[in-house]
């Protein structure tokens, strides 16, 4: 599986889903902007980092934004290197998890919209259906236990290399405020990913 992960077609796959994406500089402060030429710059080294198992995560920069009514909210920022290697490794995890989900299941899918949801529901309603449920469990992001996450993850992902690259950056630590804070549950959510 890492072998597909790393090749140099699904990097840039990648690579450009990020560029795509924008979004905020981690704790290395480097922009999207500058990534291809970084990425350019340390492929290799990087590539040979993975495939010798002495690759780590870069910690996850904590930046809290308000939310309405007076709250906040906590974003994760990884570095955009280690974004790029998160999108090649969804990109080819994905579609062996994609198979599993109903038709009518249209959160977080490729190719599925909150739109294409509301279009379904209408369908629905004209069909003569009179209850329609939207569920949306409050914080559940922030609760998701990596252990639970790293069982149903290991049934399909048998890689050790990709399981470590997994479990390294849902272990990172959260930067917040130039202090480090360990986590054993949560997966952060940046805001230009």
């Amino acid at each position: 599986m890492i072998a597909q992960i790393v090749t140099r077609k699904n990097l840039l796959k990648a690579r450009r889903q990020v560029e795509k994406n924008k979004g905020s500089s981690g704790v290395d402060r480097m922009p999207v902007s500058q990534l291809k030429d970084h990425l350019e710059q340390t492929r290799d080294a990087l590539l040979t980092r993975i495939l010798t198992d002495s690759y780590v995560a870069q910690p996850i920069l904590g930046v809290v934004i308000p939310k309405e009514g007076g709250k906040t909210r906590l974003l994760g920022v990884p570095t955009v290197t280690d974004r790029v290697l998160q999108q090649a490794t969804s990109q080819v995890i994905a579609p062996k998890f994609e198979l599993e989900f109903k038709d009518h299941s249209y959160g977080f899918r490729p190719k599925k919209s909150a739109h294409q949801a509301v279009l379904q529901a209408k369908k629905y309603i004209n069909e003569g259906y009179q209850h329609i449920v939207d569920i949306d469990l409050k914080s559940f992001f922030d609760e998701v236990e990596h252990y639970v996450l790293l069982q149903l993850l290991y049934r399909k992902v048998k890689c050790p290399t990709t399981f470590r690259l997994i479990r390294g950056w849902l272990r990172a630590p959260m930067q917040i405020e130039g202090k480090l804070t360990k986590r054993r549950k949560g997966i952060p959510q940046e805001g230009g990913t």
